[in-house]
């Protein structure tokens, strides 16, 4: 099949600030996401223990203080089969109690029936165990849920639930009997799972360890729980480096590259535990061009996060994004003058379909999202079309419905929406002219560099910089055997070092310290 023909490729950019993490398929970006460093915000996985902030008996609902800006949202649908018996966990955990006799000695008693209300069972100023399922959107806090769930790469661990379920992909009857046995045996008092198609031959050391790490995981959140007296975030699921190779890692992992050593130690050790076969995959990237620039990630990603998006043959989209739906526009673009009207829209449709589901993944897209396609009078071009979107979205891991073309040429497609839509502003003010349309002669740069320069080392006393520029920057000032960096250099006996990045404009310039901070 053409999916296990594709090479991924994980590029990992740890900075300061952010990690930022692009999938590639085929060296073509298909996921960008990121992540801020020491960012107090929370996302999908985390489990908290909150306080029920307000009851809205008319929504069945309540709203929660999880401690972020916005007051997360729980349904009575979504407090789960046993919660009672999380209630009765958290009231009971105190720091002197056995929290392990605790646990296992709590009675599952009676699910919640589907009817119930939800005032039967929280109050106002209730503590209460919910993890994140969908993060904040514009005026909207976190979803949340009351059923908690660990996640791996093989096994799905439930507390406090009493059964064992199989993927449904998992079609072999005697693997499925191996495999159910295999974790209820190992299953202690109180637990439940999920067992994932990925562990569909795993033999058993590998599913035992899993299943023992995510258990670990979850009993070391008792001594936070049993000591805290408010809210507090119990843990997250993971970070987003090890989520993307929980869920996508298979044989067509051809290298996962970061340029960070604590964040590949977590990378190579997680594959390690997981799929000890592919440990050698990933490797460390000490290259001296930024990594994002060096695997062509940068160059994408301003190609792809515009409103306009160019594709092949000069076609190309017009992407709009509102807080409740997202508008695609299939322009024909250059194409328009083919002979065959009919063959030529059918052909750029199939071109933008491609791209459209790249696009909902790149971007992250969720809701309702309609596409204009280019208007065709067969109905068999359209059926063909809706059949080939719904091929190139099977791929996708967000849970997503497509829907034939309508007579005016739109089709509706929905998918699961978690988080806010990725979006990057491609176009910047001018960080030279400040928008005025005039800048200082280009003649003089090297001496607005050197003032710069003379001024951190005379008067601010530091000797160890690197300086920041565009290529075509650094291409002027290290040209010739005399250039101005190494005159520079000796003129003011300093360590000084050279980066380039392809999101500095022609002229611009920056010099940063030794820990990489940009200096002003």
């Amino acid at each position: 099949m053409e999916s296990e023909e594709r090479i991924n490729d994980l590029i990992v950019d740890v900075s300061q600030s952010e990690v930022r993490l692009a999938l590639m398929q085929n060296h073509r970006l298909v996921e960008y996401s990121r992540e801020s460093v020491g960012d107090e915000g929370f996302t999908v996985g985390d489990v908290v223990l909150g306080r029920v902030k307000k009851l809205l008996p008319s929504l069945n609902a309540a709203f929660v203080d999880i401690g972020d800006t916005k007051e997360a949202f729980v349904h009575y649908l979504d407090l789960g089969l046993h919660f009672t018996a999380f209630d009765t966990f958290v009231r009971e955990s105190n720091p002197n109690r056995d929290l392990k006799a605790l646990y296992q000695g709590i009675k599952l008693g009676p699910i919640l029936g589907k009817e119930g209300r939800i005032e039967d069972h929280l109050k106002v100023g209730q503590m209460i165990i919910v993890q994140v399922v969908k993060e904040p959107i514009s005026t909207k806090g976190s979803r949340l849920t009351a059923e908690i769930s660990l996640a791996g790469r093989n096994i799905v661990l439930l507390p406090f639930a009493d059964k064992v379920s199989i993927s449904q992909k998992i079609t072999s009857k005697e693997e499925k009997k191996r495999l159910e046995a295999l974790v209820k045996s190992i299953l202690p008092a109180n637990y439940g799972a999920i067992i994932r198609t990925a562990s569909e031959g795993k033999n058993a050391a590998v599913l035992v360890a899993e299943l023992g790490s995510l258990i670990r995981k979850w009993e070391q959140s008792w001594s936070l729980l049993a000591s805290s007296k408010g809210i507090k975030r119990l843990f997250s699921e993971c970070s987003k480096t090890t989520a993307v190779l929980r869920d996508l890692l298979n044989e067509s992992f051809s290298n996962v590259y970061v340029n960070d050593s604590a964040v590949y130690e977590e990378a190579r050790s997680y594959i390690a535990q997981i799929s000890p076969d592919q440990e050698k995959i990933v490797k460390l990237y000490d290259g001296k061009e930024p990594v994002f620039d060096h695997f062509e990630v940068t160059r994408q990603i301003k190609s792809s996060f515009g409103k306009v998006v160019p594709m092949q043959k000069g076609a190309y989209l017009v992407i709009e994004t509102t807080e409740a739906l997202n508008v695609i526009d299939v322009n024909s673009g250059i194409r328009s003058r083919a002979a065959d009207q009919e063959e030529n829209s059918f052909e750029v449709n199939k071109i933008a379909a491609e791209e459209i589901a790249r696009q909902l993944r790149l971007r992250d897209m969720g809701g309702i999202v309609i596409v204009d396609f280019i208007d065709m009078d067969t109905a068999e071009h359209r059926n063909e079309l809706y059949k080939f979107m719904v091929d190139l979205m099977s791929s996708d891991r967000a849970k997503h419905n497509v829907l034939p073309l309508t007579k005016f040429g739109l089709m509706q497609i929905t998918r699961q929406r978690i988080r806010p839509v990725t979006q990057i502003n491609t176009t910047e003010q001018c960080p030279l002219c400040h928008g005025t349309g005039k800048i200082a002669s280009s003649i003089v740069i090297d001496e607005q560099i050197e003032r710069k320069l003379a001024y951190l080392v005379q008067e601010k006393g530091m000797n160890d910089l690197t300086l920041k520029v565009s290529p075509i920057l650094a291409a002027y000032i290290t040209k010739g055997w005399n250039s101005f960096f190494k005159t520079w250099k000796r003129k003011f006996k300093c360590r000084l070092r050279l980066e380039e990045s392809t999101d500095y404009s022609v002229l611009q310039f920056d010099f940063c310290n030794s820990k990489g901070e940009v200096l002003e």
